[in-house]
């Protein structure tokens, strides 16, 4: 395996949990042995993680989608935004709010858990006052079983030979859908084709909105 952040490889890291024993679970219940919670932070693109819970729901996984009300990069409230949660659904997944601090709507197109988005200290690890599950509080979150792929880097290497040797008694898998789903070895030339995709893709919008591009 050569550990490249593509879909290829994230479905190898999907077999390998699947090698070493472990069953896909959810927020919903307590963490527990043999359990791997797939987390998808949709900072960028609707587009990638659709194609991410297309390879999952081909592998047999189940994840637990974050979505932003306030991102810059796409609208939930738009065709597209309200396609991409309900296929994310149809596919088997779970939808949660993505979250920038300290907004937290609790809005009914999401189940009850949150994500924050670029946390600080302060508040990364804070019950929420209403009820509702932080990703990184206890006992979802412990730094021995969770993994990162933050800036496309695994800061504890790439867990995929881990998870096939059944290492972990359960992980939390923190994945981010760009950097997956478009090509690049560093985070800026995976933005890049990101960025070069979205072009393409809004010229698109461009000519069916009637938009004369000549």
């Amino acid at each position: 395996m050569t550990c490249e952040f593509d879909l290829a490889h994230y479905a190898e890291i999907v077999a390998a949990a699947q090698a070493g024993g472990y069953r896909f679970d959810h927020f919903d219940g307590l963490p527990a042995d043999g359990s791997v919670i797939l987390r998808h932070d949709v900072d960028l693109s609707l587009d990638a993680a659709v194609r991410m819970a297309e390879a999952e729901h081909e592998a047999g996984a189940s994840a637990t989608y974050f979505l932003m009300t306030e991102s810059v990069f796409y609208n939930l409230d738009s065709s597209e935004g309200v396609a991409a949660i309900d296929r994310l659904r149809e596919l088997g997944h779970r939808v949660a709010l993505h979250a920038v601090y300290p907004h937290a709507p609790d809005d009914g197109r999401f189940d009850p858990v949150v994500a924050w988005h670029n946390p600080d200290p302060a508040y990364m690890r804070a019950p929420l006052a209403d009820g509702r599950i932080n990703v990184m509080q206890e006992p979802w979150f412990d730094p021995a079983t969770y993994r990162s792929d933050s800036n496309q880097h695994w800061r504890s290497g790439c867990p995929h030979e881990d998870l096939r040797a059944g290492v972990f008694p359960w992980l939390q898998l923190l994945t981010h859908p760009e950097i997956w789903a478009y090509p690049g070895e560093t985070m800026g030339a995976t933005m890049r084709a990101m960025l070069d995709a979205e072009k393409a893709r809004r010229l698109q919008q461009l000519a069916d909105d009637r938009i004369d591009l000549s």
